[in-house]
């Protein structure tokens, strides 16, 4: 009887989180005092609340000669902070059943927070968060260990195919921006504890953040959440960008591994966060390679040839102009038969782009499946982070489901002509013959 009631249970709350989802997500957003960027969610669904602070302090902004520097001040961030060491941090989050997660890609680092909305559960839970944001230790002892881990971790994916075929592609895609530097061991093992603690100076300041706030609250319990949360971190300035990545010239990078599998990896620069051309590049996508099954790579390269067990492409935005890329592995003897396949695939698609069923098609999934990217607290809250960090409209979830309706067959051969030139587009294989 009990478990049949907490079934019921769950399937009442999974319906009232679809019903909120299928609602639209209402975003509020202000500017705090000290200059954050901030993104709130009122959602009474469960007694939760979810905050995430973004800083513009990715690996965008390694220093030339130090990259791995953003990656490892976030990853040393939370092992002590304060008053705090690694272990007391770990037990009062435990205590009051919180806890913290986060990382650090190309673009921002991020720290988040997950905890009961209840006052005396949220209180201490912010205030560990407050701590780790504004007073990192970077203790000796940590930072060492912490160093040494990231060195093995880059060690080791140096005799993996498919790391050091995608380090090959980003370093062939950006020759000349930040997006192509890649950490190393080397680079890692330069690095020292007054680096860290320059990088949280430089980076880590209000006006370089973002925070996203979904759960139990008011709106002026988030806004005095807000205020608590950035006293005393500076102010400091908002980051500047590189001059946006050229593109590169085509060619072909093609490295030696004793693996039976070829890893192909094809792609070039393509597109920015908040590009109009976006939509029409999603729903051509589909058709082309980010459909699983149904999409042209996949029939062409895997049920027609059997040369690969999967086959996709997608496009990933970034602050910056983000990959289009084409991945595939297959047999060493086959690469240059399955690339050759796969050029011929992507050409036939710029040409003629999607038929009227494969539109179609494509729409019906994206639309169908968007409901999915809005079903928890923790998906509203990744999905108006990013819409917070990265400056879309604050109707974007709202608008999502007509945008992709709106896309036509000539709307997707035209964003591809923009975005997708073959002359530029680079192929790295790793263990080919």
């Amino acid at each position: 009887m009990k478990a049949t009631m907490k079934r019921l249970i769950a399937a009442v709350f999974a319906l009232l989180l679809t019903q909120a989802a299928l609602a639209g997500v209402k975003i509020e957003h202000w500017v705090s005092s000290s200059g954050a960027r901030v993104y709130f969610v009122e959602s009474r669904v469960l007694p939760m609340l979810d905050v995430q602070v973004d800083f513009a302090a990715g690996s965008l902004f390694d220093p030339a000669g130090k990259s791995g520097l953003a990656a490892l001040t976030r990853a040393t961030l939370d092992n002590g902070a304060g008053q705090l060491d690694e272990t007391a941090i770990a037990e009062r989050l435990a205590d009051i059943g919180a806890n913290l997660g986060g990382g650090a890609d190309t673009d921002r680092a991020s720290v988040a927070l997950r905890t009961l909305a209840a006052r005396d559960k949220r209180e201490p839970a912010l205030d560990i968060l407050k701590t780790v944001i504004q007073a990192p230790r970077f203790d000796a002892a940590i930072f060492e260990r912490e160093k040494a881990r990231t060195i093995a971790g880059l060690k080791e994916a140096m005799t993996r195919p498919d790391s050091i075929a995608g380090k090959a592609f980003w370093e062939a895609l950006y020759p000349d921006h930040p997006y192509g530097r890649q950490a190393t061991p080397e680079s890692v093992a330069a690095l020292n504890r007054d680096d860290l603690a320059a990088f949280h100076a430089r980076y880590y300041t209000a006006a370089n953040a973002t925070i996203t706030l979904v759960g139990d609250l008011s709106r002026q319990e988030a806004e005095g959440i807000v205020e608590k949360l950035l006293a005393g971190l500076p102010r400091g300035t908002v980051t500047p960008l590189p001059a946006p990545p050229g593109l590169p010239k085509g060619g072909l990078t093609q490295l030696a591994h004793p693996a039976s599998q070829a890893h192909i990896y094809l792609g070039l620069p393509a597109i920015e966060r908040g590009n109009p051309d976006f939509f029409p590049l999603l729903v051509g996508n589909y058709t082309l390679g980010g459909g699983g099954f149904v999409s042209r790579l996949m029939k062409e390269v895997r049920d027609k040839r059997g040369y690969a067990y999967s086959v996709y492409s997608y496009f990933a935005p970034m602050r910056q102009t983000g990959p289009f890329q084409i991945g595939l592995q297959t047999k060493r003897s086959q690469a240059k038969d399955a690339i050759k396949v796969a050029r011929d695939v992507l050409d036939g698609f710029l040409k003629d782009g999607p038929s009227d069923e494969e539109l179609a098609a494509a729409k019906a999934n994206l639309t169908g499946s968007f409901p999915l990217r809005l079903d928890s607290n923790k998906k509203i809250l990744d999905n108006v982070a990013v819409i917070g960090f990265y400056g879309l409209p604050l109707d974007y979830l709202d608008q999502y489901q007509a945008k992709v309706q709106a896309v036509t067959a000539d709307d997707v051969r035209q964003a591809f002509a923009r975005r997708v030139k073959p002359e530029n587009l680079i192929t790295v294989t790793v263990a080919a013959d």
